[in-house]
């Protein structure tokens, strides 16, 4: 087992570097890992990196070396594994240089341009056997390792359906782009389809065992209209700014419905550009026995300790489960007093790499699973220009999804 892990870092936006107490970017979780080195970091802006190299010294007492060129950093030999963090259309790229240099994998993410990078990411890792893990961290929450648990164990009888979403008001992240320099800006110029799929739709593979048993055959996509960025950049920068006036290609409400090899459906909603009161994910799994409801934190099991179904007394009542089915890393993580990014998903889904690339153990999150989530971009993107058609999905897994993988259970297994 390797003591250390030496990692290169690329991509030293909001996601790789910004420094938040509640969203703190990735590198400062690295850099609280003590079997972690962090050798380089990368960013084709030099500003970004003069910035985080003075951050690191005088915060963490790291230095690491800067370059703008990612082809320069993944083959260095004193790197072990590189991370990726940088825009959404550059994550393939990086990670295929990455693993044909040898070196270990973890993607951020985001979704598929098209489904030849998703076939060359899970050619190069079938070819190189290099440790690649997307970093899905939704898939380490708190509540969707609940609902795992309480899936796995029987409690919600036979699943037949699962809404998941990613509602939350990025008008001002969007509008504000050029000034610094967001790749978000450009996607909802160009393209119109779900972009952002995996935080709603990783967790629910799991539960349905994606890739493990099962598989997503088919997709319909529907998208709105595209109004919300114009109305907010009218009221926020008047009606002379040009994005104000710009025909934004991202319709505000994407929808697409997913069907699935053992006869489940999966609700995906896109909603980023209309005002909303709270940031949701509308995660919800309807089983024959039971379900849990994200956005009343409820949870219905029949006969469950005196809560009638049907009544407000499964309104907000997650405690009562959490005290029996919480997963046990989140008990590690509390007793440390770790804060680190996104209420610890963050923290959980990077060791689960440190971890798993150490100890050489299965990847929890594979570059199938990244190959199957992230291609609901590129398909959606086809539906919704076809007027909503059916589009098949590939079986990245070339027909091994059929047969159940060999169970390994360790700490962050999913």
């Amino acid at each position: 087992m390797k003591d250390k892990v030496r990692i290169g870092v690329v991509g030293l936006g909001n996601r790789g570097f910004f420094s938040d107490d509640l969203y703190p970017g990735l590198i400062h979780v690295l850099a609280k890992m003590e079997d972690v080195e962090l050798v380089a970091v990368c960013d084709e802006f030099p500003d970004r990196i003069e910035k985080t190299q003075k951050y690191m010294k005088e915060h963490y007492n790291i230095e690491v070396d800067g370059t703008t060129d990612y082809r320069e950093l993944v083959v260095r030999p004193d790197i072990d594994a590189v991370t990726i963090f940088c825009a959404w259309e550059m994550h393939v790229p990086v990670a295929v240089a990455a693993m044909k240099a040898g070196k270990a994998v973890a993607m951020e993410v985001g979704g598929a341009y098209s489904i030849d990078d998703c076939w060359k990411l899970v050619r190069t890792q079938e070819e190189t056997n290099a440790y690649f893990m997307f970093l899905e961290n939704c898939c380490y929450n708190r509540e969707e390792l609940l609902a795992l648990r309480l899936v796995r164990e029987g409690l919600f009888g036979e699943i037949v359906h699962c809404d998941g979403a990613y509602c939350h008001d990025l008008r001002h992240e969007i509008s504000y782009g050029e000034e610094t320099r967001h790749y978000r800006l450009r996607n909802y110029l160009s393209r119109n389809c779900d972009n952002y799929p995996t935080h709603a739709l990783g967790p629910i593979c799991k539960i349905l065992n994606v890739n493990n048993g099962n598989r997503m055959v088919a997709l319909s996509s529907f998208a709105s209209k595209a109004a919300g960025l114009n109305e907010y950049n009218r009221q926020m920068r008047g009606e002379d700014h040009k994005l104000a006036k710009v025909k934004f290609a991202q319709g505000d409400i994407v929808t697409t419905n997913i069907r699935l090899a053992g006869g489940e459906t999966i609700t995906l909603t896109l909603d980023t550009t209309l005002p909303r009161p709270y940031y949701s994910r509308n995660f919800n799994i309807r089983g024959t026995r039971g379900c849990y409801i994200e956005n009343t934190q409820s949870i219905v099991v029949t006969g469950w300790e005196g809560a009638e179904e049907g009544t407000g007394s499964c309104l907000h009542n997650t405690a009562q489960f959490f005290a029996k089915y919480s997963h046990p890393i989140w008990d590690e993580y509390d007793s440390k007093g770790l804060n680190a990014g996104h209420g610890g998903m963050d923290w959980q889904v990077l060791r689960a790499f440190v971890e798993g690339y150490k100890q050489d153990l299965p990847s929890p999150i594979d570059v199938y699973d990244a190959a199957a989530w992230m291609c609901i971009s590129a398909l959606s993107e086809a539906s919704i220009a076809m007027g909503g058609a059916v589009v098949d999905i590939p079986d990245f897994t070339c027909g091994r999804w059929i047969k159940l993988r060999p169970k390994v259970e360790w700490k962050y297994s999913l």
